[in-house]
């Protein structure tokens, strides 16, 4: 199968996402030519991670003096608590800026490792592995890091982009199913937001998408990170258009939050469920029509999704959320800030539509009767 690079380019910074099968190989010619002063290698990895990946990762890095740290992770070990562990045994062993820091895990290890990687003496080289469709598809482009609080989600973080990213598909092969409804349900965000060509291929491919269809997961992950990147190209500090890319998130952060990031409903379920509440609150608004709506609900209703919105079939549930809509980080005043949908393709612009956490309740009991 052919290996797909795409260029990130903004500024003074550049670098490239490989996208492939079996391709972990090309770190060793990467960093040489990346990082030619590196010495020293801080390997983290997440342990739900198959370890034969940790020996070939050994064996490709023999070269240098290699820190494997292992990283339980879960939402609950994103935090500072953890990062300055990490950040204690980099001044330990000494690292300096011109070493190398690698994440070999999923988006929660993305995310923390590159904020450690960002703050330590003010940045020190980063690489992203991403071992997760989620994080191939969208967690580890655009150089967003950060660590959740007990206010909400990625509240504390910076913009810190990495050296290279890898994506191996090799890695999909042991991911639960549960894991890649996570990942789907981010490249399912790309197309309702930018492509609908990929939303109509979506329609006609998902099964062999979830049932690890090499060629088929290739290509989604390639047009995922392309859709992802023509945002992050525009607005690298999310002060405007980037903003698009949370279509859904502000409904699936908060029910993240309000269930304690619990293990029963992953990130990736909870936008499924999130980007279905927009599209709702669109349809309530008369931004969208009947007939998006019902397009994005038959998508989970053919490849059994719908599990994800059920509960949200009760305003109730609905009302629970509003607290913690309150607290989400686009949010510049006391109302919400949605990105909301106006068809397949096309959502409105940020900054467009706060409404009221009265306004939300009041319209709750509707977005529950579909």
């Amino acid at each position: 199968m052919k290996n797909h690079e795409i260029k990130f380019k903004n500024q003074n910074i550049k670098y490239s996402i490989i996208i492939g099968n079996n391709i972990l190989s090309s770190l060793k010619t990467k960093i040489r030519i990346l990082c030619p002063k590196t010495k020293k290698i801080a390997l983290v990895f997440d342990k739900k991670v198959p370890k034969v990946f940790k020996s070939k990762l050994k064996k490709i890095l023999k070269k240098y003096d290699i820190t494997f740290i292992d990283f339980n992770a879960s939402e609950k070990q994103k935090s500072l608590k953890i990062a300055n562990l990490y950040l204690k045994k980099l001044l330990k062993k000494n690292f300096n800026r011109s070493d190398l820091v690698i994440s070999v895990g999923g988006g929660i290890t993305g995310d923390l490792i590159g904020f450690v990687a960002s703050i330590f003496k003010r940045g020190i080289n980063f690489i992203n592995v991403p071992t997760t469709l989620l994080a191939q598809a969208d967690a580890a482009i655009g150089g967003k890091t950060g660590v959740n609080s007990v206010f909400g989600k990625n509240l504390i973080g910076s913009f810190y982009q990495p050296k290279l990213v890898i994506n191996d598909t090799a890695f999909l092969k042991s991911l639960p199913r549960k894991e890649l409804i996570c990942g789907y349900a981010e490249i399912l965000k790309h197309s309702i937001i930018k492509d609908k060509k990929l939303f109509i291929w979506l329609k006609k491919n998902t099964r062999k998408l979830l049932s690890k269809d090499p060629k088929k997961l290739i290509y989604a992950i390639k047009k995922s990170c392309e859709i992802k990147l023509f945002f992050v190209n525009k607005d690298v500090n999310e002060k405007d258009l980037r903003m698009i890319l949370n279509f859904g998130h502000t409904f699936a952060h908060a029910i993240e939050v309000k269930n304690n990031y619990s293990k029963n409903i992953l990130h990736g379920e909870a936008v499924l469920s999130g980007m279905v509440l927009a599209a709702r609150l669109s349809n309530l608004l008369k931004i969208c029509n009947n007939k998006t709506l019902e397009d994005i609900t038959e998508i989970y209703k053919s490849n059994k999704l719908s599990y994800t919105i059920k509960k949200y079939s009760n305003y109730r549930k609905i009302n629970e959320l509003l607290p913690f809509l309150l607290h989400d980080k686009k949010n510049d005043n006391d109302k919400i800030n949605f990105i909301l949908l106006k068809k397949i393709g096309q959502t409105t612009m940020p900054n467009k539509f706060k409404i009221s956490k009265e306004k939300v309740k009041n319209l709750s009991q509707s977005m529950a009767l579909y």
